[in-house]
């Protein structure tokens, strides 16, 4: 929470100010005030998986690869190394009177919002399907970005406020509704669960909730304000108000839309709608005492943040950004996000046993296959191809082809079709095994207006891979070669052939991902990644895109589980484990979970402890949903009993009306997935 000191600050700055200035101070790109030793400040900046779009940072696997490591401590150190990185970049740029876009201390990150649909482009910028799962990754990022001290390291911003997951094409005009059940339980969880983690930003998102805009709900506001007591800053999504008149139609012009929402809570405007709050001041439709409450908010931040003052931040130096230790953690990510979907034994791969390994593939030397979006530039990538070549070195021959275009039917123009499907075959019959690595990238699955989405603006209209890279995995199995499928993507995606020996969701694993790869491949590393998704065999039994319903949503409400190709929560390893929940106590904070886990395989590895609830109140969840989990490791032969708090809320069973009571019986669940 902000001290009153900090808010007195604030109050006593503002106070100096004159309308003009104050109203100034409300864009995302606020000017100086030099007469008061302001200087300008640009509110808006990127850190979903490294500070992004500034040069070079570190970047670490996308967010929805981070949710699948299921490891609430790593998620806390990534953020901490953004708020640090960030703090440098800012110290470092502002000496050269650089406060330019992507170089302020305002992160606008995490997206906690709920990935509801595999078709929304934007799902791998969130940490999956689950408000329990997210939430806690939400809160560890949250903590590990603003830090522990007097001042925070950086500001941190839960975004998009609320019950926003697509479709991306109609995020400008779209009404979301959904049952108060249904906003509390599901779409609100990880933002209540953030506000009380001290998150100091929230954005609002594009589209309508129930009727209101979601930047100028008064609903929302009242939730968010006065139900929950948040006392951070409130941001609009970017060019967010001025849909308030040109596409939801609740208001005629831009001073309407502005004075909207400025008068229902919104303090800052990424856009350029709030260049007219003077002059709807100057109308009489916003007052004096609205400017003042935004703006004050916004100076509390600052504040917050030490700008004005001499802090021991301002001694992080710019060396700190990609050094080694932060790409070392951005390697371990990676290593423990990817997911083996499948494995027939011939994984890991036996170095005495293979002399030539066939890499084909589109996403195979891809930097875009390691991306993901909001992304900064890493000083340098180690794509698949590389990493396995790396590990191979002398002792394996590595033969490669592209095999295919990511999404066109040709890679060279004048080509005919298909023109490197004929290299891969020879290549894979060369081979005593192959690596076929392919996937999507941003332009296929993003946000609207990324350039070059191909599809509806960003969002899926299959879940299957696209068609020039079927036809290549086709024609690789077809050689009867043992084979290894690599998938790059942020969601739930298909094949069309299900013929391979192995499976990995690689996701978008950052600048290391070829490295993670390797040693996952050649036993280094055991894979212990799980789906922070349910992954699904198509749409065609899934509920319209735009119904915001739970009805048949996510493994917590699926009705029929016949077209659930691997189920959330899922992720295997080259060991076996056992596991057996010795007792559930209650405490003064929730319940305590006690559960023994074995390793009884031949490899020592990582595993996550999955716990699940269930209760047959009629106003239950319809599945067993996640209340608690721990990432662990054992060796071989290993043995341990580990506790794991289960939060009173989150056993909370939600009425129609969105209010909570807990239920007369709960069954409890321990392994490592979902029960059968």
């Amino acid at each position: 929470m902000i001290s009153e000191n900090v808010k007195q600050r604030a109050r006593e700055l503002v106070s100096e100010m004159t309308v003009e200035e104050k109203c100034s101070q409300l864009r995302y790109d606020s000017p100086s005030i030099e007469r008061l030793g302001i200087p300008a400040y640009n509110w808006w900046n990127e850190g979903l998986h490294g500070l992004a779009r500034a040069g070079t940072a570190t970047m670490f696997p996308q967010a929805i690869a981070v949710a699948a490591t299921f490891d609430e401590e790593l998620t806390r150190l990534m953020a901490e190394v953004i708020g640090k990185e960030a703090r440098a970049k800012y110290n470092a740029s502002s000496k050269k009177s650089d406060r330019d876009i992507y170089k302020g201390l305002t992160i606008w990150s995490p997206n906690i919002n709920i990935f509801r649909d595999p078709r929304w482009g934007r799902g791998h910028e969130t940490y999956g399907e689950d408000p329990y799962l997210t939430s806690v990754m939400g809160c560890a990022y949250v903590k590990g970005l603003q830090g522990k001290g007097e001042y925070m390291t950086a500001s941190a911003c839960a975004k998009h406020f609320a019950v926003h997951s697509g479709p991306e094409n109609l995020r400008h005009e779209f009404d979301a509704t959904c049952t108060e059940k249904e906003l509390f339980e599901t779409y609100l969880y990880a933002f209540k669960k953030l506000v009380e983690s001290d998150v100091s930003g929230v954005m609002g998102a594009y589209n309508r909730v129930m009727g209101e805009p979601s930047c100028a709900s008064k609903k929302l506001m009242d939730i968010l304000k006065n139900e929950w007591g948040y006392d951070g800053y409130f941001v609009s999504d970017c060019w967010a108000i001025q849909d308030f008149h040109l596409h939801h139609k609740v208001t005629s012009n831009f001073v309407e839309s502005a004075a909207l929402a400025l008068k229902t809570g919104c303090d800052v405007n990424c856009g350029c709608s709030y260049a007219y709050v003077l002059q709807a001041y100057n109308e009489g439709l916003v007052t004096i005492e609205d400017i003042d409450r935004s703006v004050t908010k916004l100076f509390e931040i600052r504040i917050a943040l030490g700008m004005f003052d001499k802090t021991e931040l301002d001694d992080i130096p710019y060396t700190v950004i990609d050094c080694k230790e932060h790409n070392q953690l951005s390697k371990k990510i990676a290593e423990k996000s990817m997911v083996l979907l499948k494995n027939d034994g011939i994984l890991p791969f036996n170095k005495d046993k293979i002399k030539t390994l066939a890499v084909i593939g589109c996403s195979a030397d891809n930097i875009d296959s390691l991306k993901g979006n909001y992304y900064g530039t890493a000083s340098g990538y180690t794509t698949f191809l590389q990493g396995i070549k790396n590990k191979c070195g002398e002792d394996i021959r590595v033969l490669y082809s592209e095999g295919c275009h990511i999404m066109k039917d040709r890679c060279e123009g004048l080509a005919m079709p298909d023109d490197r499907i004929s290299e891969a075959v020879i290549t894979a019959e060369y081979s005593d095994a192959v690596v076929i690595c392919v996937g999507l990238d941003e332009h296929i699955e993003g946000e609207e207006g990324d350039q070059g989405n191909e599809y509806a603006s960003g969002d899926k209209t299959s879940l299957l891979l696209p068609e020039s890279q079927r036809r290549l995995i086709k024609a690789v199995l077809d050689t009867g070669k043992p084979t290894v499928v690599v998938i790059s993507a942020g969601s739930s995606v298909v094949t069309g052939d299900d013929r391979e020996n192995a499976l990995i969701c690689a996701w978008y694993s950052g600048p290391h991902g070829g490295t993670a790869l390797a040693d996952i491949l050649f036993g280094d590393v055991s894979p212990s990644g799980k789906l922070p998704v349910t992954f699904y065999k198509d749409t065609d039994s899934l509920p319209e895109f735009t119904d915001y319903s739970m009805k048949n949503r996510t493994y917590r409400y699926l009705e029929d589980d016949s077209n659930v190709l691997y189920p959330f929560g899922f992720g295997l390893t080259y060991s076996e484990f056992t596991s057996e929940l010795i007792s559930v106590e209650k405490t003064e904070k929730g319940r305590v979970a006690r559960v023994k886990a074995t390793n009884i395989g031949e490899y020592d590895s990582d595993e996550v402890i999955q716990l699940y609830v269930s209760s047959k109140d009629e106003n239950a969840p319809l599945n067993p949903w996640l209340c608690g989990f721990k990432r662990i490791n054992l060796k071989k032969g290993g043995s341990g009993v580990f506790e794991i708090e289960i939060p009173e809320d989150i056993l909370a069973i939600y009425d129609e009306k969105g209010k909570t009571y807990f239920a007369d019986d709960y069954e409890f669940y321990a392994g490592f997935g979902q029960k059968k």
